[in-house]
């Protein structure tokens, strides 16, 4: 029977789609890789995730697993293994509005968790897009709209319930099981499956959001002063620059995110952000935050965006780091290339305290390739970025490695990460690969 389906076990009776199914087509990929697995489990409790888990250990398949499906190395699917895909799982409950503790399953895409909790007036930095799976961004780390001011998203993780490869049942917290709660929080994926996850949002109603487009030099003197304000400015303000080149000119769009509805917070936060450089155009409004991550984005995931990337953290944006990404934008082949700002918050917590160890650099740059020659034209766009980075975000990483690893643990982290992996899943049943 290894490598081959057999009898389904009664727990999964309904709830795996084979390739016959007509439901096969839009559940066997993710946003940026076409799969063909053998099946693909839709679970609905933690027992349906322990019985899946035993089919693939008793049939020998290779075991992939979704939440979202954004994931962009791919690995929310395979090639004739089975695809474990948490989506059934979305409930959002607020356990307690006046610790504002949430419980929200790995299943759920951001959209319906912004949905949820906004009758609440709250709000969980997450995704920058509505599709995005909880379970990848809770387990990876979360940079999102409300990063500055929020923190990343496995800094208010309070408890996670897991599904270890052996099928066990587990929930962690500060108190019990203490060391799969640090690891689930930033290298999760080679420990257990996360079921859902206690989360403590923050108070939230309407955010500004404003929109900037300016000139960028060639010297990068525009990504330096937004880099300079942006080490200024109040935590309210989170921003994300895309560069954008057509023939010689490269431009910079700016999407700005403050956290108040008050005209006046958000006119002097993002003031500063009209004196970088040749701002073109702007555009600035109060919107609801649902309106950033909204329901329209849940879109099926069939491999429609195939890509490579990387990516690599900036502590400072020196004149040699702005030049080379200006440069990298448009040549040889374009590249898209985004900046998402850091600081605030997301130096608060220690480096020790989960396993995203990257508590002091102020930017995120994550580059992509796109077909037909994605791999080369990233790997001759990302060589001059990658000396002036300092580690790296697990989750915006198309090929990981030995030497990803390394950048995304760094030091102590790496060893620790390793050793508890090697603990919760000694037989590799999650990756088969791990780190030596």
């Amino acid at each position: 029977m290894n490598g081959t389906l057999g009898t389904l076990p009664t727990e999964l009776a309904g709830k795996a789609v084979m390739p016959d199914d007509r439901r096969y087509r839009m559940l066997r990929s993710t946003y940026t890789t076409v799969g063909r697995p053998a099946a693909v489990v839709l679970p609905e409790s933690a027992g349906d995730i322990a019985a899946a888990l035993r089919l693939a250990r008793e049939t020998g398949l290779r075991i992939a697993v979704r939440s979202g499906g954004h994931g962009l190395s791919g690995s929310g699917t395979n090639d004739g293994g089975l695809v474990i895909d948490l989506s059934a799982m979305h409930r959002v409950d607020v356990l307690d509005r006046g610790s504002r503790l949430v419980r929200v399953e790995a299943g759920a895409r951001w959209a319906q968790v912004a949905q949820a909790l906004a009758p609440h007036g709250l709000a969980i930095s997450s995704g920058d897009h509505g599709n995005v799976g909880v379970g990848g961004i809770a387990t990876g780390g979360g940079v999102g709209w409300l990063v500055r001011r929020y923190g990343l998203t496995v800094d208010h993780i309070r408890a996670v319930e897991v599904v270890l490869p052996d099928g066990t049942f587990v929930r962690a917290d500060a108190e019990a099981e203490p060391d799969l709660l640090w690891v689930m929080r930033g290298a999760g994926a080679g420990a257990g499956i996360a079921v859902a996850f206690e989360i403590e949002a923050m108070e939230l109603h309407g955010v500004g959001h404003a929109q900037l487009v300016a000139v960028m030099d060639p010297a990068g003197e525009t990504l330096r002063r937004w880099a300079e304000v942006m080490a200024r400015a109040p935590r309210e303000l989170s921003t994300a620059v895309t560069l954008a080149s057509q023939s010689t000119t490269t431009a910079a769009f700016i999407t700005a995110v403050v956290t108040s509805d008050s005209p006046s917070v958000i006119r002097d936060a993002v003031e500063p952000l009209l004196g970088i450089g040749d701002v073109m155009a702007q555009q600035a409004r109060i919107v609801p935050y649902t309106d950033l991550v909204p329901p329209h984005h849940m879109h099926a995931n069939s491999g429609q965006m195939r890509s490579s990337t990387t990516n690599g953290l900036l502590t400072d944006m020196t004149p040699d780091a702005a030049h080379a990404l200006v440069t990298a934008s448009p040549a040889p082949h374009p590249v898209l290339i985004q900046l998402r700002s850091l600081g605030g918050a997301t130096h608060d917590p220690a480096p020790s305290a989960t396993a995203f160890a990257h508590r002091h650099q102020n930017t995120l740059v994550v580059v992509s390739a796109f077909p037909p020659d994605d791999r080369a034209t990233l790997a001759a766009a990302w060589a001059p970025l990658a000396r002036h980075t300092d580690g790296a975000y697990v989750n915006f990483e198309s090929a990981p490695d030995e030497t990803t690893f390394a950048h995304a643990y760094p030091g102590p982290t790496g060893t620790r990460v390793t050793d508890l992996w090697q603990r919760y899943d000694p037989d590799s049943v999650l990756r088969p690969q791990p780190p030596a």
